[in-house]
């Protein structure tokens, strides 16, 4: 194209707003807008949060060249396939609601279309946390009343297929991967042909225990431990979700300093931390199942976790014997996923998806 896209990409985070401005997947300006956690306090609410967010973007977008479009980071929606959405009223009406919770994430969709509106320029989110392709198999457990649910890191994992793809002059659609991002939480998924068919729920429970997560934990030692009266729901959530994990076992959730002392041959940190990797090893051998005996193109690790070569060597020996590649994309890349997924949709190689139509298509 002889005139390169400007995308404006946002990325609300607990107490933070972060913005790139693209032209084409190039970034040309980025910033982290930090809000004071005094005058986050002050507000009821998530939604009650968007002026304050909305006149820091707007101060700091002032001096730039206006964008073709905006990207945003998608919030607790429904469950959805992938792909990148346009911002239209049910999904403004859901967000605002917090049909599946309030998170920081529910208020990107809604900054984009006020920076938007009646200005003719495109608004997008892509790839939310909630994306939900999986087999009807996978959902089923051994209890009738539960059901699985994906609650993944979908937008990096499915950036991280298209651009191993891409590398290899393929399609993400006619390739078999396993995606494990390995940030605060882990989320491991197998890439069928372009949908995620089976991945754990990072945040409810399920998976490798991870930085700041508990993962999967056996049955009857946890429902003693609720009925013990010794701890509230909420302290048994907290446990499960922000103090497990590495937080719980070493104290810390910060893995350089760990990985430092994993050197030093610290004996608890050394048990811990392979105990980990093995977990994650555990998950990612265990999607084989999911390609119905087709062969898997290649694993594929991301998140900040991949920047450790002492981990990823260990990782790699774990899965040395299975018939297929390891490739590292360390980082989290969001805001770059962020603005790829507008450009597949602004450049005629991806469909947008309208929200409460496709929403239901899984």
């Amino acid at each position: 194209m002889s005139k390169k896209i400007r995308i404006l990409a946002i990325n609300p985070g607990s107490t933070s707003t972060r913005i790139a401005l693209f032209e084409g997947n190039t970034e040309l300006v980025s910033s982290e807008l930090v809000h004071p956690t005094v005058d986050l306090r002050s507000l009821p609410g998530i939604p009650d949060q968007l002026p304050m967010r909305l006149k820091a973007v707007r101060e700091f977008l002032a001096p730039l060249p206006p964008p073709d479009a905006v990207v945003a980071r998608g919030g607790l929606l429904h469950p959805l396939p992938h792909g990148t959405y346009r911002i239209n009223d049910p999904m403004l009406a859901d967000l605002r609601a917090g049909v599946q919770g309030q998170h920081a994430s529910n208020l990107g969709g809604l900054l984009a279309f006020e920076l938007v509106q009646d200005s003719g320029i495109p608004a997008f989110v892509v790839d939310p946390v909630v994306v939900d392709e999986l087999l009807d198999r996978v959902r089923i457990t051994g209890i009738k009343g539960i059901r699985r649910r994906p609650i993944s890191h979908a937008l990096n994992q499915v950036a991280t297929g298209h651009r191993f793809a891409a590398e290899r002059g393929a399609r993400y659609e006619a390739l078999n991967l396993i995606v494990a991002h390995l940030g605060g939480g882990i989320s491991v998924g197998a890439h069928h042909h372009g949908r995620c068919v089976d991945v754990n729920d990072a945040l409810g429970g399920e998976g490798p225990f991870s930085p700041e997560r508990a993962g999967s934990l056996p049955a009857f030692p946890l429902i003693d431990l609720c009925y013990s009266g010794r701890y509230t729901r909420d302290q048994v959530r907290r446990m499960v979700v922000g103090d497990g994990g590495l937080v719980g076992l070493l104290g810390t959730a910060d893995l350089r300093a760990l990985v430092e002392r994993y050197l030093n041959d610290e004996p608890e940190v050394r048990e811990v931390l392979d105990a980990m990797v093995y977990a994650i090893a555990k998950a990612i051998s265990a999607l084989w199942p999911a390609f119905d005996g087709e062969a898997v193109d290649q694993i594929l690790i991301t998140g900040g976790m991949a920047r450790s070569e002492v981990l990823m060597s260990r990782l790699r020996q774990s899965l040395s014997a299975l018939p297929t590649g390891i490739t590292l994309y360390p980082g989290e890349n969001e805001m770059l996923a962020l603005a790829e997924g507008a450009l597949r949709v602004l450049e005629g190689r991806e469909p947008v998806r309208e929200y409460g139509k496709s929403a239901e298509g899984r």
